[in-house]
């Protein structure tokens, strides 16, 4: 129950972050829902591979291009769902902050800490 709730709960934070910022834009909540499903996928097998074959810029960087990696994946979700749009990678990033910023709530539901 609590992961369904948390996918409802992630949806809406999709349909906050295109509210708020205009780069970014979703048609319904049905898109929503499908862009999380899409986003679990790329973060659980591509996000591994790329995290790993840019280990040495991200080491360099000390961890900060691993922003941009967050921001490209969100890119490459506006590319894949139907129904979400990302216009540009500055869109890209602020969205995948505002949400990597709205998932701490989101991932405490449920937990037995």
């Amino acid at each position: 129950m609590a992961m369904f709730l948390r996918w409802v709960l992630y949806s809406l934070a999709i349909m906050l972050i295109a509210w708020l910022l205009p780069g970014i834009s979703i048609s319904s909540f049905w898109a929503a829902l499908l862009v999380i499903v899409i986003m679990g996928l790329l973060n659980m097998i591509l996000r591994p591979i790329l995290l790993f074959i840019t280990l040495p810029i991200n080491f360099l960087t000390l961890g900060l291009f691993s922003f941009v990696l967050n921001a490209l994946l969100f890119m490459l979700a506006g590319y894949i769902a139907p129904g979400f749009s990302v216009d540009g990678f500055w869109s890209a990033l602020l969205g995948s902050l505002l949400l990597a910023l709205l998932s701490i709530p989101i991932n405490r539901i449920g937990n037995d800490d």
